[in-house]
């Protein structure tokens, strides 16, 4: 049987430690937000305990190779973002914690997302297991589709919103 009809994989290897592109939304976002969604799209091995998703998926799983179902999470790989935020966009349902910054894709989002906002406190990164919180190295935007979601990140911040 022939190879040729199997898609590339995202990543070459499969992670197990830490990460540059590891940055873990701390809890008390999801706290804020209130709201659970079905899929955490981009996750560590082993998924984020604080995360309200129902699944998740890790580099090893692709999550851009994955059907999305459902409310997505996604604070995807900042090294290379445009992907998931067409992907996101594509998508319609979720929010997504991403660098503010002037960008192709955060034009494009900026643009189609219903709502955006950027968090309006002190934003430190939660290290995973064992590892200290980190202040972010740049600004962060929060962007929504679907009503409930616009909703959600509205506790977090003043919400730009399309008409």
């Amino acid at each position: 049987m022939s190879d040729l009809h199997v898609a590339p994989r995202l990543f070459d290897l499969e992670q197990d430690a830490r990460t540059t592109d590891d940055y873990y939304t701390p809890a008390w976002v999801f706290e804020r937000m209130g709201i659970e969604f079905d899929v955490d799209v981009a996750a560590p091995p082993g998924g984020i305990s604080w995360i309200p998703a129902k699944s998740y998926f890790t580099q090893a799983d692709d999550g851009l190779a994955q059907p999305w179902v459902g409310r997505v999470w996604m604070n995807p790989p900042y090294s290379d973002p445009t992907p998931w935020v067409r992907r996101f966009i594509d998508h319609g349902n979720g929010v997504c914690l991403l660098p503010f910054c002037k960008s192709r894709w955060f034009f494009r989002l900026w643009n189609e997302a219903p709502g955006l906002t950027v968090p309006n406190v002190s934003f430190k990164f939660a290290g995973g297991p064992g590892i200290a919180l980190t202040s972010a190295p740049f600004g962060l935007a929060l962007a929504a589709f679907g009503e409930e979601c616009v909703e959600a990140i509205s506790r977090l911040g003043a919400v730009r919103k399309l008409a």
